[in-house]
């Protein structure tokens, strides 16, 4: 369900894509992930993203605010869907550090094109959420990731229960596939890209550019504020894997093409490629 530095266990995650045309930012991709996790490590823990864009900055980053529950929200409108059916202009790079850290709502988050430059950053992060690095791991994203931004949130196990979902636009390398990050391995080591691992998802996508009446409409809270809303879609399409399921490790994927046909079974497993 996601990448650990140390052991842990990670259920319910959302994972969440969407394809938008900004007023300001042009075409970019929206990111949202959130699940429940448990540190089980004897330390700080932190959860390793690589999202594929070579620009991101903390301002790319989204405040869920108090629409803690918006991913949420979303798999209850392809659930309402589901129950129904079944009745019936970016403006440029900026130059940034190799290594970018901030905090962003229980997390310290770290932000590198080179993910072999994080150790040298860990001691800009507050002690209680410094996790340990293997430099395995960090080689893997080097080798397998060379063009996406790896993100690292650092978290302690009191805060990660707490955590309101992770959301975050960006300009992708290729704007016509969406893929949501879902390598599995919690024990801090690389992921093993033979294993069949266990699944507990709910995969959503959108796109602004579908019929009017594509999708399932996702209805908001009425209190959300306008920065926010203006990135999020009017109507979503997913499926959620679990129930004692396994599939190849690997990410979840849908051409824009297959995703404005509206049918979630054309959402793909993506496996990285060997280096």
């Amino acid at each position: 369900m996601c990448i650990s530095t140390g052991e842990a266990a990670f259920s319910g995650t959302i994972l969440y894509c969407g394809r938008h045309h900004h007023g300001e930012r042009g075409l970019v991709h929206v990111l949202g992930y959130q699940n429940t996790a448990v540190n089980l490590a004897d330390g700080p823990n932190a959860m390793l993203l690589h999202v594929p864009t070579r620009q991101l900055t903390p301002r790319h980053f989204l405040s869920a605010g108090r629409s803690g529950d918006v991913l949420r929200r979303m798999v209850s409108a392809v659930e309402d869907a589901t129950a129904a059916a079944d009745d019936i202009v970016w403006m440029g790079a900026e130059p940034q550090a190799a290594v970018q850290v901030f905090d962003h709502d229980v997390y310290t988050v770290l932000l590198a094109d080179d993910p072999t430059a994080i150790p040298a950053a860990l001691w800009r992060v507050p002690p209680h959420r410094r996790p340990a690095l293997d430099p395995e791991l960090l080689r893997f994203y080097a080798e397998h990731f060379p063009d996406h931004t790896i993100v690292v949130c650092c978290f302690d196990n009191a805060e990660a229960r707490q955590a309101k979902p992770l959301l975050l636009w960006y300009q992708p390398l290729d704007p016509d596939r969406l893929t949501v990050p879902a390598l599995d391995s919690h024990t801090g080591k690389a992921p093993d890209l033979d294993a069949a691992v266990p699944v507990d998802h709910w995969v959503l996508f959108s796109t602004d550019e579908a019929a009017a009446d594509w999708g399932a409409p996702v209805a908001y809270s009425g209190g959300m504020r306008h920065s926010l809303r203006e990135f999020l879609p009017a109507a979503v399409i997913g499926r959620h894997y679990g129930d004692g399921q396994t599939l190849p490790n690997g990410d979840f994927t849908i051409s824009h093409g297959d995703l404005l046909g509206g049918d979630p079974d054309r959402i793909e497993r993506l496996r990285p490629i060997r280096r």
